[in-house]
């Protein structure tokens, strides 16, 4: 005999639509009405910083960032009751993102400055991808990631390496042209030779001996090819990504939402999870 189902399960199913169910109108209804408030509440964030609107409307705006921060709040807790397994979604991606959209307003009660960290709100427009449910959307930002995590340690050697020669560089040209051309301590030299490096070149501290000068050119030379070493590792890392998943057929369609474009390896419908049907 079926159990009934409680009052609070069939509140969590309601909640669970709304929040996780961007197929429905009022997922979708109240996902345009999420991303809204999320660009409005940096645009309140940039506005505070303005000084002539800062002080005439200060507190008006203060009364808006807490509202959507109610309102952020309302929603964490939801969230978190909606789904099944509360861990999983708390220390995800989105979870920890939508974590800290809320903790900078409870944060600046006790240090007013830290109010200004909302402007990390932003980052839920990530949400639009899972929102938009776009294929070719979900294939490059999968490529992508794929990617980054492949060229992972390449990076971090090269990384370890331009650190080592910032730091030699920098020894260097505390020897060769010493506090009285501004390289007052090591720290301050390798400052410059990271500067030097990444081709940024504020010109606070530069060298006026000819040897100085010689060491500040090769770096700046090191420099162009710094530049391009992630570029290239990241980029190579990204073309085998498409060679192993450059495959998208529009040949596979859903049974039972009708979507379409679905990986050639795909088991799932990317838009409502049913199994998809063999070639």
């Amino acid at each position: 005999m079926r159990k009934n189902k409680s009052k609070y399960e069939i509140f969590r199913e309601k909640i669970k639509i709304i929040l996780y169910g961007t197929n429905t109108i009022l997922g979708r209804m109240f996902d345009l009405v999420l991303l809204g408030l999320i660009l409005l509440s940096v645009l309140l964030v940039m506005l505070d910083t303005v000084e002539g609107i800062n002080h005439k409307y200060h507190h008006q705006l203060l009364v808006c960032e807490w509202i959507i921060t109610a309102f952020f709040t309302l929603e964490y807790i939801l969230r978190i009751i909606a789904i099944q397994k509360p861990v999983k979604y708390v220390f995800s991606f989105y979870g920890i993102i939508d974590l800290m959209a809320i903790l900078p307003m409870y944060l600046s009660i006790f240090f007013p400055a830290t109010n200004v960290l909302t402007i990390v709100r932003v980052l839920r427009f990530f949400r639009l991808f899972k929102i938009l449910h776009i294929p070719q959307i979900s294939h490059q930002s999968y490529q992508l990631k794929e990617a980054l995590q492949a060229s992972k340690e390449k990076i971090l050697v090269f990384i370890y390496f331009v650190v080592i020669s910032a730091v030699i560089i920098g020894a260097l040209m505390y020897v060769v042209e010493g506090k009285e051309s501004g390289f007052t301590s090591i720290p301050v030299s390798i400052y410059w030779a990271v500067v030097t490096l990444t081709t940024v070149g504020y010109g606070d501290i530069s060298p006026i001996t000819p040897l100085g000068q010689f060491l500040a050119s090769l770096v700046m030379i090191m420099g162009y090819g710094i530049i391009a070493v992630p570029t290239g590792i990241v980029t190579a890392e990204f073309a085998k990504a498409s060679l192993r998943n450059s495959s998208v057929s529009g040949k596979r369609t859903c049974s039972q939402c009708k979507a379409q474009l679905h990986f050639d390896n795909a088991k799932y419908c990317y838009q409502c999870g049913k199994t998809l049907p063999n070639n």
